[in-house]
């Protein structure tokens, strides 16, 4: 197999061309009875390559990509476009005229390459000086780059930004090298201050001899061949020598198939990977693909390395600036790819393979490691990781072990670390379990061993990117129009309620919904343990509350934050779940003024919240009797909206519950307004139903219409669909 050198400048004038094509002379010289084979692919200025070996050419490759594109391509046709310059150099113009660039593809260039290759000692491509997609491609099939400079200002910065592009497009700096041209002009830069702005290695350093230069140009001879004396030719001569007699400068690439190989050596396994390796020969190849293990070894070591070079230690990322963060970000992702190719002496896979591997390593090194896939994507809105191997997510309603999975636990550690530091929160063995939230607003669930038997634990509820409307629910079929009007007018009437359900089933997007109905000119305040809540009520106060520190200080519950509240001067006051002692607090406030209060709480349906709300009571530590626990919920509570999630992952509003007083001294009457009906499932499982109401009538009906509210009776009328 052929190696491919391909040479680029993105500054026209340097003698790409001219080098190009005599060190593709120089090379065939030296190497008596193989095959090299020069290609132009300069798509800006095609034809001067042909001119340089007084060739002629009318037909180019390019005039069989309708073949290639109708599958009707065969490797036999392209010896119909080479042109013979010798016994050992052969030509092969891509295109003839600049219009003609435009039908070219990156496969078909990627294509022609391979195809090439087993028929070649080396080819040598001159690329032009234009970096575009069809650049990338050639690339992409080459073993070493060849960055022709000029001792000029304007040349070398044109070069060190091709030299950071291609790092950034994960072409490793191992395989790129330069070529300085006209080394010695007097007033240019030095070869020295070159080296000291490009970080890579310059392989040749070719005089200026300009007359020499001419001569070989117009009379359409290689200098190589008509003045291999003069000093050009030399040193030319030396550079084709360096490139036959040292494979290490050629990196090498994947195999046929895409894997990424990685080569076994006692220098690439660490100790405790050595298990892996204890029945191979260290010549072998093993594909990664085939072997998380010995892949989670390979990102390990880059991880050291970046550690070292990039010192991520030390990098405040929180405090980071967008801009810096970027830029940290592209600094970053250069060194892993320049460590990739150090570390396994070749190029992974196709550069897909190598950014997505790249992508792994930069989201452990920045992000939540391969979590950030899974809060990227839409459709996900819960995610749990039960230990290093084992991350299931929800997806469109319904749990899924997921592909992926982290490195060690002491990766998850460190997830769980970079989540809550921040925040000023700690999680170690005498505190092994943390709430928290991340930027977006998703709520964090994290505990760690001794707690957790199967390692450090962490759950995660995403919250969307844009906030669910009243539109969005009656679209998803979780209630029905009917149902929507009727929660608005007691939302505007101010009526308690209490949004019930369990673990997922909506209550918060629910409850960030029915506050949409508020009227601009109440003052809301918002109080939660973690603040999930999205009101777009202007003027809203948010309050959140916090654990105690190291020294087990500074601790504010929600309870401290709702008597604070009422100090405010609240006309509502929204609790994001009620789950301890402040349900009492919550109660007492609906029954002194604060109507139209609202909150979530956990329960199986509408009447299990009674017996849920005397339990949250209870725990205030107040010794209370049942019968007047019973009379405060019945005086403060209004209506109960529960939600459920059902089987098919769907999120529904099943209830619509009325509290309507005490019936005796200790029982509460409720009784249905709305209700989901379920009928069964279809052939996909999802669930069948329909919404109806039950044609009780609120007896607070009469005063919502004389509050304003227009409706009739009828939308109380049962659905027997």
């Amino acid at each position: 197999m052929g190696q491919v050198i391909t040479l680029f400048s993105p500054k026209g004038g340097v003698g790409r061309t001219f080098l190009t094509t005599n060190l593709a002379v120089s090379i065939s010289g030296q190497l008596a009875g193989k095959k090299i084979l020069l290609i132009d692919m300069d798509f800006d200025l095609p034809g001067d390559m042909s001119k340089l070996l007084n060739f002629h050419p009318t037909k180019a490759i390019v005039d069989i990509i309708t073949l290639w594109e109708k599958n009707n391509y065969s490797p036999v046709l392209i010896k119909d476009y080479i042109h013979n310059f010798s016994d050992t150099l052969d030509f092969l113009p891509v295109i003839l005229k600049v219009s003609e660039r435009t039908i070219l593809k990156g496969e078909f260039l990627q294509k022609i390459i391979e195809d090439l290759k087993t028929d070649y000692e080396f080819i040598i491509i001159d690329a032009g000086r234009n970096f575009s997609k069809l650049l990338i491609s050639i690339f992409e099939y080459t073993n070493l780059i060849l960055l022709v400079v000029n001792p000029d200002l304007l040349s070398v910065h044109k070069i060190k930004e091709t030299v950071e592009k291609l790092q950034y497009f994960s072409f490793p700096l191992r395989m790129i090298k330069l070529i300085l041209n006209r080394s010695e002009s007097l007033g240019g830069v030095t070869w020295q201050e070159v080296k000291l702005a490009i970080p890579a290695e310059i392989v040749a350093h070719i005089p200026s001899q300009g007359k020499i230069v001419c001569s070989s140009l117009n009379r359409q001879i290689p200098l190589v061949f008509e003045n291999p004396r003069c000093q050009i030719s030399i040193f030319l001569n030396k550079l084709a020598q360096l490139l036959i007699s040292n494979p290490s400068y050629f990196t090498p690439l994947h195999d046929l198939e895409g894997k990424i190989c990685l080569p076994i050596s006692e220098n690439y396994i660490d100790e405790e990977d050595s298990l892996l390796i204890d029945d191979l020969n260290t010549s072998e190849l093993r594909h990664v693909d085939k072997n998380e293990e010995l892949k989670n070894a390979l990102k390990k070591r880059v991880h050291k390395r970046l550690i070292r070079e990039v010192d991520l230690r030390r990098l405040d990322i929180v405090a980071s600036s967008d801009e810096q963060l970027k830029k940290l970000h592209t600094k970053t992702k250069i060194a892993i790819n320049n460590a990739l190719a150090d570390e396994t002496g070749s190029l992974i896979g196709t550069r897909e393979k190598r950014e997505n591997l790249i992508k792994e390593i930069l989201d452990e090194a920045f992000g939540l490691g391969p979590l950030e896939d899974l809060l990227n994507n839409d459709d996900i809105t819960d995610i749990m990781v039960n230990n290093k191997d084992c991350i299931y997510a929800e997806i469109n309603g319904q749990l899924q072990l997921t592909a992926k999975s982290f490195s060690t636990n002491e990766q998850v550690r460190q997830v769980i670390e970079r989540i809550i530091a921040p925040l000023g929160r700690r999680i170690d063995e005498s505190n092994p379990m943390v709430d928290a939230r991340l930027a977006d607003g998703s709520r964090i669930n994290a505990i760690i061993p001794p707690l957790s038997l199967t390692g450090p634990t962490l759950t995660i509820r995403k919250f969307g990117k844009t906030r669910l409307i009243t539109e969005d629910l009656l679209k998803f079929n979780a209630l029905n129009l009917t149902m929507s009007e009727f929660l608005k007018a007691c939302v505007l009437t101010r009526k308690n309620i209490i949004v019930s359900g369990g673990t997922g089933s909506g209550k918060t997007t629910v409850l960030n919904i029915l506050s949409e109905y508020i009227s601009s000119g109440e003052r809301l305040v918002t109080i939660e343990d973690a603040a999930e809540l999205k009101l777009k009520h202007e003027h809203c106060v948010r309050l959140e509350s916090r654990p105690s520190n190291i020294e087990g200080k500074g601790l504010i519950t929600v309870r401290d934050l709702f008597k604070n509240s009422l100090r405010m001067r609240p006309d509502r006051i929204i609790i994001g779940e009620c789950r301890g002692p402040e349900t009492l607090d919550m109660l007492q406030a609906m029954n002194t003024g604060h109507n139209g209060s609202m909150t979530t709480i956990h329960a199986n349906s509408t009447h299990d919240v009674l017996s849920r709300l005397d339990s949250l009571i209870l725990m205030s530590g107040i010794e209370i009797p049942l019968r007047a626990i019973r009379e405060m919920i019945a005086s403060a509570i209004d209506l109960i909206v529960h939600t459920v999630r059902l089987s098919d992952g769907s999120r529904k509003i099943t209830q619509i519950t009325e509290i309507t007083g005490m019936t005796d001294e200790i029982h509460i009457g409720m009784k249905d307004i709305y209700k989901f009906n379920q009928t069964g499932l279809d052939e996909n499982k999802k669930v069948l139903g329909y919404f109806t109401a039950t044609e009780a009538i609120p007896s607070f009906f009469d005063t919502m219409k004389q509050q304003g509210v227009a409706f009739t009776k009828d939308i109380f009328t049962k659905s027997d669909e």
